[in-house]
């Protein structure tokens, strides 16, 4: 660090809180909200078309998916759309099951996904036998007392 750089950030005159703002990275944010008819897909599609930031807005109605990539918030662009619309907006929960290990444990499997597709594997709700690493404590797990969703059969 040299000198004037030194001297800069003594004498800092500028009027925000921070030296240097921090930008923003381009972002893809899926969202789930459920799209009934094209005035629903207009509605959600316009909500977050004019945002600050927004490069591309995709609906897939079928899905009930939004696509938003831009430089944006993903809380701001849920809050935004559900405030605009009115609907229930939660990000996208589904991940492909090709990627969980174990796509029918419970927690994980969802009657209400798309095809080919469960729910996210790190939620807090998921039981232990989902998220255990290794063969043995997922083994000593499945057999534990502790374990509400033990074998029962001794």
């Amino acid at each position: 660090m040299g000198v004037l750089d030194h001297l800069s950030d003594v004498f800092d005159c500028s009027h925000g809180s921070s030296k240097m703002k921090k930008r923003k990275q381009l972002q893809t944010v899926e969202i789930k909200v459920k799209i009934d008819c094209e005035g629903c897909e207009r509605k959600v599609r316009r909500s977050v078309e004019g945002m600050k930031g927004v490069s591309s807005v995709t609906v897939e109605p079928k899905a009930n998916k939004v696509t938003v990539v831009g430089y944006v918030d993903p809380n701001k662009v849920v809050a935004r759309m559900a405030h605009r619309t009115g609907k229930k907006v939660e990000l996208w929960p589904y991940v492909p099951y090709d990627v969980v290990a174990h796509p029918y444990a419970p927690g994980i499997y969802d009657k209400k996904a798309p095809a080919g597709y469960v729910r996210r594997g790190d939620d807090p709700g998921v039981s232990q036998l989902a998220r255990a690493s290794s063969t043995e404590v997922r083994y000593t797990t499945a057999f534990s007392d502790e374990n509400p969703t033990a074998c029962l059969v001794m």
